[in-house]
């Protein structure tokens, strides 16, 4: 039957508390263009990386084992969305992770891995 819930109470009120605290179209958007650059493999690799210390292009090529011209270009993108920031020392630049954030949403990825589902 269309339209049925057994729950039909408790789901109301779920609807209304949800609809309080719904977030605006454009934050909306922002929270999917962060998920959206992390769902990128090669992203996620250099994002990865660089929780383990600040890097150089160079060896970030090194450890995801991409062109350089690859790299710079996710670099880029990282940056223009704020999930990584750069900084110059001397002749190179240095990158590192935005904030604690992006940190904390891709441990929180890591540790589902290993996530049972429950019934």
């Amino acid at each position: 039957m269309a339209g049925y819930c057994e729950h039909k109470k408790e789901h109301e009120l779920v609807v209304q508390r949800a609809k309080e605290d719904i977030l605006s179209p454009e934050d909306v958007e922002k929270i999917a263009r962060i998920f959206h650059m992390l769902a990128d493999a090669n992203r996620l690799k250099i994002v990865m990386a660089l929780m383990k210390g600040d890097m150089c292009v160079y060896h970030l090529t090194e450890v995801c084992e991409a062109s350089q011209s690859a790299v710079s270009h996710q670099l880029r993108v990282l940056r223009d969305n704020k999930i990584v920031k750069a900084r110059r020392l001397g002749q190179s630049v240095e990158y590192s992770i935005a904030d604690e954030h992006v940190r904390e949403i891709v441990e929180m990825g890591k540790a589902h891995l290993t996530c049972t589902m429950e019934d």
